[in-house]
This record gives C-alpha cells, structure tokens and sequence, in this order.
C-alpha cells in the first residue's frame, strides 16, 4: 500500500518535518555524486559511494568504535527508491506529529525513535549472524513517526493506493488500518527474513523496533487524554 496523503490538516507550518526531508534529500545527492568515483586497491576496486556509507552508516560490529553512527545513519540512504520511499512516508505522517508535540519536541521524539529502531536492529543482528551488514536510512525514525500517528489519530483517513489482485485502486483507510496493515507486514517479513539477516536487505526490526518506540514514547511527549483527528 501506497499512501497519498491523509485528510487531516495541521494548525503549523511543519518546518521540522520539512528541515529533515531537506537535509535527507542533500546528503542522498551527495552520496549519489560519489557513486562513480572508482578507487583501486590492492583488494579490488570500490566507490568513494560504498566508503562514505561504510564511514557514517551503522555497523554493528562497529558501533563502540564508532558510536556516532547511531546518529549519523539516519540521515543517509542507499538509493534512489529508498530515499524517495522514506520522504514520502515522513511528509505524509510527519506534520501532523510535529503539529501536536511542537517543533523542539518533535526533534527530540524523531532522535529517539531513530535511536531505538538503530538499536533494536543491532541487537538482532548481532544475535542471529548480521554483525558486519550495514545499516542506513531514516525509516526507522519514520517508523516511529507512524507509531505516534496511529496513536494519535486513529481514525484519521488515508488515502492509499491498495493493491487488489493484479490492479491498484485509490481507497480512505482509517489511521488505524492502514498503519496497522504496514506493521504486521513488518512483523511477517522480519520473521520470514530472520535466516538470512547477514545477507542485507530490508532492516525490517528497525522498523519494527522504531514503531514500538514511538508508539510507546508519544504518551511522554503528548500528555492529553484525548486524541484529535
């Protein structure tokens, strides 16, 4: 499923939101300038591109050598439908958020969940044979952004492009289904794709791990009873 916007206004310019899409968007320019820039070694060949990600992104085995990373490695992405994908998704969703918890908030809350997606992925792949795959992109922060959502406004309309057999159709979904939909298909793919976790791919667990974070961090960072939508 496809989303194409939410019928749900926000009160506030969301500058945050669109600060972090900007700043996601010149980096994935920068990474994509460094892709045919070839350096000879003594091992083969490689591109300024794979040194640049392997510096800043997050590798397991790596991360008490470089701790930053658990930072830096949301703001870079591995190709052009990646960083398309997780932009999409966080102009969708991410307003409305920034709207409730207010622009510092919102900053705090993103890091956050980024940080938790970072770390639950980690363990995971520390556990079952993935320690030295590499780890870049937003989505886990956005993933949690999806969790506060849903919490927030769950009855909420999303229009999506479903997929029904061969065709997509344009069809409102409640907040609820629709983030709940995209969850479960975590869940399944992140079980289904455990055995070959040090093969690369999806970070499924990092969404899965970022979703919980915010969907359990937004009730510190929004304390109203009653949710709006």
């Amino acid at each position: 499923m496809i989303p194409i916007k939410d019928i749900n206004p926000s009160r506030s310019f969301p500058i945050i939101n669109i600060t972090i899409i900007f700043l996601c968007s010149v980096i994935w320019l920068y990474e994509w300038s460094l892709m045919g820039n070839i350096i000879y070694t003594i091992h083969g060949t490689i591109t300024e591109f794979e040194i640049f990600l392997r510096q800043w992104g997050l590798i397991p085995a790596e991360l008490m050598e470089k701790p930053y990373t658990l930072f830096t490695h949301m703001f870079l992405h591995g190709g052009w439908g990646h960083i398309i994908g997780n932009m999409w998704f966080l102009w969708v969703f991410g307003d409305n958020v920034e709207d409730k918890l207010g622009k510092l908030r919102y900053i705090v809350f993103y890091v956050l969940c980024g940080l938790g997606a970072a770390l639950t992925q980690t363990f995971i792949s520390i556990s079952f044979g993935g320690a030295d795959t590499l780890m870049v992109g937003a989505s886990g922060a956005i993933s949690g952004v999806l969790g506060a959502y849903m919490k927030m406004f769950p009855n909420a309309r999303i229009l999506a492009l479903v997929p029904i057999f061969i065709f997509f159709t344009l069809m409102e979904l409640p907040a609820l289904i629709f983030i709940g939909i995209w969850f479960f298909i975590q869940i399944v793919n992140g079980i289904v794709t455990l055995p070959f976790i040090g093969y690369g791919g999806v970070a499924w667990y990092a969404h899965i791990g970022g979703f919980l974070t915010g969907y359990l961090l937004i009730d510190f960072f929004y304390k109203r009873k009653t949710y709006y939508y």
